[in-house]
């Protein structure tokens, strides 16, 4: 009888042993997902601040395939460097003993070689500068308004920027590389693409003057667009 009653208490014993084992397991689980909830949470919440602590320098560029935002972190204390390309990392260095120097990487489906300066003006102050194509920013814009055109239309309700490459004829919509197709007419050419349902193109005649050129104008559905300012 003692030993039924022993044995009874060992197997109770066990039972409870095994139910705490369970309750624990399942604390330990939640725990740890509070903690990674928790830590998600902050990441989501204050990440972007992390973000923003080094910002120096924010420059929008305008180039055939769209208008692409280029912002800059530098930290002074540990040398970080990091660009961001529409919101999207394109370069990172964590750590560099040498404040100063230039890093370069590429902008937009075209691939544009993108350098930035960072020169010590006095102290712990700093200069930056954007280069594009080895060429500053604003002489780069400068230069581009004689190699390019850009039209801006809206299109059953989309905003189209369309953009012509003078010295290859390439045509660029919405950062889409168009297929197009020449034909020669009586004064000049015509570049034929379409845009959903509408038809374009691009004529371009002589402007009879040598410091003019070559004029371009885009005609969407028989109507001539004005060519826009960038």
């Amino acid at each position: 009888m003692k030993l039924l009653d022993f044995l009874l208490d060992f197997l109770l014993f066990c039972f409870h042993a095994i139910l705490i084992r369970l309750d624990l397991d399942q604390l330990v689980a939640m725990a740890s997902q509070e903690v990674i909830l928790y830590e998600d949470e902050l990441r989501s919440r204050y990440g972007h601040l992390e973000k923003m602590t080094d910002l120096v320098a924010v420059w929008e560029v305008a180039l055939s395939d769209g208008v692409h935002k280029i912002e800059f972190e530098h930290g002074t204390t540990s040398g970080k460097r990091v660009a961001y390309v529409d919101g999207k990392e394109a370069l990172r260095r964590d750590w560099m003993f040498k404040l100063v120097g230039k890093e370069t990487f590429s902008v937009g489906g075209t691939e544009t070689k993108a350098t930035i300066n960072i020169d010590a003006v006095s102290g712990f102050a700093y200069e930056y500068t954007l280069e594009i194509n080895g060429k500053s920013l604003k002489k780069y814009m400068e230069n581009r308004s004689k190699t390019s055109s850009t039209w801006v239309i809206n299109l059953d309700g989309v905003d189209c920027r369309i953009v012509l490459e003078k010295d290859t004829m390439d045509i660029w919509c919405n950062g889409k590389k168009m297929e197009t197709a020449g034909e020669f007419v009586d004064d000049g050419t015509e570049t034929h693409f379409t845009i959903g349902d509408h038809d374009c193109y691009i004529k371009a005649v002589s402007s009879g003057k040598r410091r003019e050129g070559i004029i371009h104008s885009l005609i969407v559905d028989e109507t001539e667009i004005p060519e826009a300012a960038e």
